[in-house]
Order: structure tokens, then C-alpha cells, then sequence
């Protein structure tokens, strides 16, 4: 089968996927930790591979930029590929001066000012990951990992002209960091009756303007690479 966007047959995409915004951090996990590695999509760029971790078949695909584009990914893999669990890796921006470059973060809930989720019947601004992965979460963590336990805000906006809201609302409201896709995928999960989890790696401060570079956000997460490897092992 193919839907508009995945050319990929429906036994090519296996149930655990994970999804990095940008193809080629895709790319690096799956040629890095995937075993009997297959590239099974290749439309628009949106590079998906296949294999296994540790004999667990898992499909390791890019989703874009945005709400828009991983709702269009994740509802095709949900419901037409009948994946049942999608796992975001990706990279975000601080807005709390104890939230460091390098940090992993485990998005528990998300927040967005898009009225997304009016599609999926979600009224909600705000909304809580899936508990089972979260509670899966705590055994990796048992192995030596540190994540943060944070809420993300899934802005609509990289670039503005005017200030919609100031760092430090997002600090009254506990909103540790920024991304752009997390609310899209839990809203989309929820309504499927499926599994999300979003992993993040700082890699911006918009409160003390520090930052990594391209290739550093491409090659250097690999605290988040192993995470997702144990987590995979959990699953």
C-alpha cells in the first residue's frame, strides 16, 4: 500500500516507529543502531528506514517541520499503516535558565497556542503523553539516565516579527522549552488510541542565546540515541 506522502508497502513499516524532524538525524540512528537495515520511503526526501534493535522490528523515519507536517506523517502511520507507537526525537530551545545545552528531555505534557487539535475533537491547549510510556520511561531511566520531566510548548512560529508571549510567561506557566511538533502528535495519538512520546535535546537558550550548531544538533545527541535504544528494549 501507499498513501500520498509513504511509498512504502504496509509490511515495510513496522508497529514502533521514530521520527526525527529532520531526515538525515533519521538517517544517522537508523545506519548507526538499526540492524538489516532497509530504506523503505524516499518521497519528498522523507527518508524512512527499517530494521531491528535488538531483533525488535522498528521503522525510523523524518517528519518535518511543524504541527502541520508530523500530523500529516502520523495520522498516515497510525491509521493506514496501523503503527501503534511513535516515538519523536528531535532538538528544542530553553526558556528556563536551569535547563542547560545538552540536556534530554521527556516531553510529559505539551502546550501550543495552535488550535490544531479542534480536527481530532481536542479542545485542550494542554495534554498529557500516554502514561505506559512514560512509565516505561522510569526503567530506563534506572539505568543511569537523567532525562527532565518537562512541558513543551509546540509553537506555531520560528520566526516573529512581534512578541506574542515573553520567556517569562512561559516560566509562570512551568513550560521548561520550545519545539513544533509534540502537540500535533499526542493529540493525533490520543484520538487513535494510540502510543506517543516525545525525547528532546536542548540545543538552544533563548535565555542565555547559546546554541549548537547544524552539525552538532545532526551528530551530537548521542545521549538521546542510546536513551531511545533502551527504551526500544522496554517496548
Amino acid at each position: 500500500m501507499a498513501t500520498p506522502h509513504i511509498s512504502a508497502e504496509k509490511n515495510q513499516i513496522a508497529k514502533i516507529v521514530l521520527m526525527a524532524g529532520d531526515p538525515l538525524r533519521a538517517k544517522k540512528f537508523a545506519e548507526t543502531y538499526l540492524e538489516n537495515i532497509e530504506l523503505v520511503n524516499e518521497v519528498r526526501n522523507m527518508l524512512a528506514f527499517t530494521g531491528t534493535i535488538d531483533g525488535k522490528r522498528v521503522t525510523v523515519m523524518g517528519h518535518g517541520m511543524g504541527l502541520e507536517s508530523i500530523g500529516i506523517y502520523a495520522f498516515e502511520l497510525y491509521e493506514q499503516y496501523e503503527v501503534d507507537t511513535i516515538i519523536r526525537f528531535g532538538s528544542c530551545g530553553s526558556y528556563n535558565p536551569e535547563v542547560n545545552l545538552g540536556d534530554l528531555i521527556i516531553a510529559e505534557k505539551t502546550y501550543t497556542e495552535s488550535n490544531f487539535g479542534i480536527a481530532y475533537g481536542e479542545t485542550s491547549n494542554l495534554i498529557t503523553a500516554k502514561n505506559h510510556l512514560l512509565d516505561l520511561t522510569k526503567k530506563v531511566d534506572a539505568k543511569g539516565f537523567t532525562p527532565r520531566y518537562s512541558t513543551v510548548d509546540s509553537s506555531i512560529w520560528f520566526y516573529k516579527t512581534t512578541e506574542v508571549r515573553p520567556i517569562s510567561w512561559f516560566q509562570e506557566q512551568k513550560i521548561d522549552v520550545v519545539e513544533m511538533e509534540t502537540y500535533a502528535l499526542y493529540v493525533i495519538a490520543n484520538a487513535l488510541n494510540k502510543q506517543a512520546l516525545t525525547i528532546l535535546t536542548v540545543s538552544d537558550s533563548l535565555v542565555t542565546n547559546e546554541s549548537m550548531s547544524a552539525i552538532m544538533r545532526q551528530d551530537s545527541f548521542t545521549t538521546m540515541f542510546a536513551y531511545l535504544k533502551e527504551l526500544i528494549k522496554e517496548l
